[in-house]
């Protein structure tokens, strides 16, 4: 039985307001690592329900119910790229939103990280059959950014026509990365960050220690705080954080080498991270997301250009856009790393 957490409890009171006119597809939107998939997974498996419980949610024990947790229901069917179907089934993983799936192995073919036209197109057969027990058709897709254009577009016919009994819920990171005919056929419901009481007491629960830390390296979101705490990219980031706390070209280049089998797109999502506090320390002498050092970045912050340190900072915002598939790791992170180190000349 899917669950929510602890502080989806008010957007789920929420939610109910919708249930006797549910629309023909939901978009739930807001920042990574927050829940969001899970969420949409619990409403999926609440109207799925045979015998609902109190509240809404799913009772956990009829037969939908057994269905829906073996991801066999008749009438669910997920869709999401390639690289989350190959690590795992787990609805609930807020991977599937924040970027996790990854590989831990090498293949011949790299999983696709898109979702792609045959996946949309393999929804017809799906919705052309009758559901079972006269009840509703279930469709979770995830994230709905990562539609490419063909797909995006056999999407957008199916929501323009939607068929009779069937239910849409979209998931996304970013609404700037959908079409807008697909935003303008959605019901929009939003999930904000928790507060930071809430995501440190249930990081706590979950025996993350150091929780505030991971916390605010994250921006506050608690499950990729978890994920962070509990995967392998410690290591990589602490390599890259000594580079942006002492930069210079030749460490720019030796931690490129380093680092170039990193996963780019977490690099750069670091680095981001890095020269918001440094632009925040520099003009409000506040601090996000590395705490831990706040002297490095004091120290970073009382030389630095603003107009400069703004110009770095909107390139590697552009350079968010093509982490996924850089021609070349290593000159991706050494190109981006030597800018980096030109706003700080010795």
């Amino acid at each position: 039985m899917s669950s929510l957490y602890p502080w989806q409890q008010a957007p789920w009171q929420q939610l109910q307001q919708l249930r006797g006119r549910l629309p023909h597809a939901i978009l739930f939107h807001g920042p990574e690592g927050i829940g969001k998939t899970a969420f949409a997974s619990h409403l999926a498996q609440s109207l799925l329900c045979q015998s609902p419980a109190e509240g809404g949610h799913a009772c956990g024990q009829c037969d939908p119910c057994g269905w829906f947790a073996q991801y066999s229901h008749p009438d669910f069917r997920r869709v999401r790229p390639e690289v989350l179907e190959e690590d795992g089934a787990g609805e609930a993983e807020e991977g599937a939103e924040a970027g996790e799936g990854k590989k831990s192995g090498k293949s011949a073919k790299a999983p696709s990280k898109e979702i792609k036209i045959d996946q949309i197109r393999a929804l017809a057969d799906f919705m052309n059959v009758s559901t079972h027990r006269q009840g509703m058709r279930i469709v979770l897709l995830y994230p709905a950014e990562t539609l490419n254009t063909a797909a995006a577009n056999a999407l957008l016919k199916t929501l323009e026509e939607p068929p009779p009994d069937t239910l849409f819920l979209l998931v996304s990171n970013n609404l700037d990365r959908l079409l807008p005919t697909i935003l303008s056929r959605c019901r929009k419901f939003a999930l904000s960050m928790p507060l930071q009481e809430d995501a440190l007491a249930w990081l706590q629960q979950q025996g993350v220690a150091d929780a505030d830390a991971w916390l605010a390296e994250q921006g506050g979101a608690p499950l990729a705080a978890l994920d962070a705490a509990q995967g392998e990219g410690r290591e990589t980031l602490d390599e890259l954080l000594r580079l942006l706390a002492r930069p210079g070209v030749e460490g720019a280049l030796k931690t490129a080498e380093k680092l170039q089998k990193a996963p780019v797109a977490e690099l750069v999502a670091w680095l981001q991270r890095w020269l918001y506090d440094v632009c925040s320390l520099k003009l409000s002498g506040r601090i996000r997301y590395y705490p831990r050092y706040r002297k490095e970045l004091a120290a970073l912050a009382q030389g630095v250009d603003v107009a400069g340190l703004l110009r770095v900072l909107k390139a590697v915002n552009e350079r968010r856009a093509v982490a996924d598939h850089p021609l070349s790791a290593r000159l991706f992170i050494e190109d981006m790393l030597l800018e980096y180190a030109s706003l700080f000349p010795n």
